[in-house]
């Protein structure tokens, strides 16, 4: 058995699961890429659902430990504390495009791994988004709005590139992946955060007009 046979196994199933989806993939697709045999990825996963639970649970057990890793710095100022996230999870995400971008399309089905998904990692990332904002509104740092509207808003930004990755390439000519990207869409995260969350741009705004 190769040393290293399950870190093929998942590279392989990622990029397949991306390009073609789960159901477009088979086992024999993974083996053959991955340079292994069946027996080898049912040894590791079982079968093509355990591999596809085991990719979304890696995914969302990173991205949730990029929310908790900074948490502390949310009693000091909610603002940084996002921002500071927001780099995390686009660094993050920029880093493992093929991932990410299979992750959330899969997210959109109504299926059996998707409900235990959001019923642990999505619940967990609403407590956190909520404490921010809470914390927040009581520092008047944020102005005040729905927190899950402002969940939708935060979240938007930070999946868009990821969802439409091919419609950024194709249609727009702007590549995820490169780390020109990566600062440039930053700037954006955070102008949003200042501009429009941030109390004391609006009261500079209402001062002005």
């Amino acid at each position: 058995m190769k040393k290293n046979s399950k870190e093929a196994i998942v590279k392989a199933a990622i990029s397949l699961f991306n390009s073609n989806g789960y159901s477009g993939t088979s086992m024999r697709d993974i083996a053959t890429l991955s340079k292994v045999n069946s027996a080898t990825i049912a040894y590791h996963f079982e079968n093509k659902l355990g591999l596809l639970e085991y990719c979304i649970t890696y995914f969302f057990e990173q991205y949730i430990s990029k929310m908790e890793e900074h948490f502390a710095l949310v009693d000091y100022s909610s603002k940084e504390y996002l921002k500071r996230v927001a780099a995390d999870l686009l660094h993050y995400q920029c880093e493992n495009i093929e991932l990410t971008s299979f992750v959330y399309r899969e997210m959109s089905m109504d299926s059996q791994v998707v409900r235990e998904v959001m019923s642990t990692y999505s619940l967990k990332e609403k407590y956190y988004f909520q404490k921010i904002f809470e914390k927040g509104f009581e520092r008047k740092e944020f102005r005040p709005h729905s927190i899950p509207y402002l969940i939708i808003q935060f979240k938007g930004l930070l999946m868009m590139p990821f969802i439409n990755a091919h419609y950024l390439r194709e249609v727009l000519f702007i590549f995820p992946n490169e780390r020109f990207f990566e600062q440039k869409y930053l700037k954006e995260i955070n102008g949003w955060i200042e501009n429009t969350l941030t109390l004391k741009s609006l009261e500079k705004k209402e001062a002005i007009l």
